[in-house]
């Protein structure tokens, strides 16, 4: 996971959560949005970025309508499950521009950004409903 993933993920872990579960959603569905728009953009400059935010949004879209939430649509995955689908796919967001080799690119700096954000939307969300911080350390004992 990039360091700045691993930061915002160690300093929101530490904060109460603040997010609840149908403002997680509203989010969720913003950023594919967003993934989704700037696929848009990206694309007659740069079809490498375009097809990482279309993989992106898609993968958005997908946790978002199978997660047993407000928002869900089918809710096959716990919300918890999603907590841990989405610290995965903040690092992924974050790293794609390397795995695509636009690195060093302008369009890059968009997914590190939008990883950045995802990482600390999903360290302020309250997946257990307790708001209790350190979240994230009893999800992932339950899932071992």
């Amino acid at each position: 996971m990039p360091l700045l993933d691993q930061t915002a993920k160690w300093a929101t872990n530490r904060m109460p959560k603040i997010i609840n579960p149908k403002a997680h959603a509203i989010i969720d569905y913003a950023a594919a949005a967003t993934f989704f728009a700037m696929a848009g953009l990206f694309w007659k400059r740069n079809k490498r970025a375009a097809l990482a935010s279309l993989v992106c949004g898609a993968a958005e879209v997908l946790t978002t309508t199978l997660t047993d939430y407000p928002g869900g649509v089918v809710k096959q995955i716990s919300f918890e499950t999603h907590g841990s689908i989405d610290i995965g796919l903040s690092g992924l967001v974050a790293s794609l521009p390397d795995m695509m080799r636009f690195s060093g690119e302008p369009e890059a700096q968009f997914f590190r950004v939008q990883g950045l954000a995802k990482a600390a939307v999903t360290g302020l969300t309250d997946f257990t409903r307790t708001g209790e911080p350190r979240q994230q350390e009893q999800v992932d004992e339950r899932a071992a």
